[in-house]
């Protein structure tokens, strides 16, 4: 006999008084649902392009090339967390993406970058600092005089796109005030395109082509004419725009944003340029040293004929390249630029 089923009454009524129905349960005291680690999909979010970051706000192109085109602000989602989100970036918004006049969308997810440009406070200081994204082009903005040209600092900024696989431009400005073929001379051994450019002559035309289908990234020291060029480049830009101290020879910083402009061709074909505020130091504690003496052979002018052993510059181990280099192969200027790569890789390992 069950002592449950023939048991005394008041066992039964004792046990009555444990019915969950009498539990009492405590309201959330914030009156909302409990968090939750699942994330939504946000399969509706509408892609865009960063054009512009400004304290915690985004200035975002959505419908590109479509009637619908329009730029629109957007703040950070609180699930993406410390996620850096940079001018260049393609990314995810849900919210209001009318664009209309007090409206904030949300931006949810982060495009996969094809390239991602970065620098460091010095070199010594490991913790990069992104700049921007997506960019194949490079354009090394350098005056030959007013402020002087510097060698050393033109090394970094090839440092830098060899490190993120970005293609590098040299545009020497200024040319009416100085020669540049001592300069040229240097950078002899690369095989990379260079632009000169007088305050007189601009080839606006010839500089399109070079950008047009492509998203280039300006950089250069402060009072070279990079802002200058930006403005002649797309009419409308309004960057601002400085002078060089007399007595000192540097350049006033007056571009304090990066930001992403369309330029377009007289036919009509178009091209993205990221203008970056002037900079008098390029940190490289971030780079990866593997990628550069690569990238370095890459970018070589190679002398005609058959390559020493059989073996092309860009296929041969790195202690290789320095060897065939000092051996003569790029001539005195790969030799130099090969040291000042390799101090400024001792200098950041």
């Amino acid at each position: 006999m069950s002592w449950w089923t023939d048991g005394d009454a008041d066992d039964e009524d004792e046990f009555d008084a444990f019915d969950e129905s009498t539990i009492r349960v405590r309201p959330n005291p914030k009156g909302n649902r409990p968090r939750t680690k699942t994330r939504p999909a946000h399969e509706d979010a509408v892609p865009g392009r960063i054009m512009t970051v400004d304290r915690g706000r985004f200035s975002v192109l959505v419908g590109e090339d479509t009637p619908d085109e329009r730029e629109i602000t957007a703040s950070r989602a609180r699930e993406l967390g410390r996620t850096p989100i940079v001018t260049g970036d393609w990314v995810d918004l849900v919210g209001d993406s009318s664009g209309e006049v007090g409206t904030l969308a949300r931006v949810v997810r982060v495009h996969e970058r094809s390239t991602l440009l970065r620098r460091s406070a010095d070199d010594s200081d490991a913790v990069e600092r992104v700049i921007v994204a997506n960019a194949d082009q490079m354009l090394i903005v350098v005056a030959a005089a007013n402020p002087e040209p510097r060698a050393r600092l033109i090394d970094r900024y090839l440092v830098a796109a060899f490190d993120a696989g970005i293609t590098p431009i040299l545009c020497i400005t200024k040319t009416d005030l100085a020669d540049p073929s001592q300069l040229l001379a240097e950078f002899a051994c690369l095989d990379i395109r260079v632009v000169t450019l007088s305050r007189d002559e601009v080839p606006i035309e010839e500089l399109t082509e070079l950008l047009v289908g492509h998203t280039t990234v300006t950089v250069g020291h402060s009072g070279v004419g990079k802002s200058t060029l930006v403005n002649q480049l797309v009419p409308g830009a309004d960057r601002a725009t400085g002078v060089v101290n007399t007595v000192t020879g540097r350049g006033r910083h007056t571009s304090s944003s990066t930001i992403c402009l369309r330029l377009r061709a007289a036919d009509g074909r178009s091209g993205w340029i990221i203008d970056t505020p002037g900079v008098r130091s390029f940190g490289l504690g971030h780079v990866d040293p593997a990628n550069i003496l690569k990238s370095f052979a890459a970018t070589a002018r190679i002398p005609d004929g058959p390559p020493p052993g059989g073996i092309p510059l860009t296929e041969a181990h790195d202690w290789e390249i320095v060897d065939r280099v000092e051996a003569g192969e790029l001539g005195d200027s790969g030799r130099a630029r090969l040291e000042s790569l390799q101090k400024l890789i001792a200098h950041t390992a």
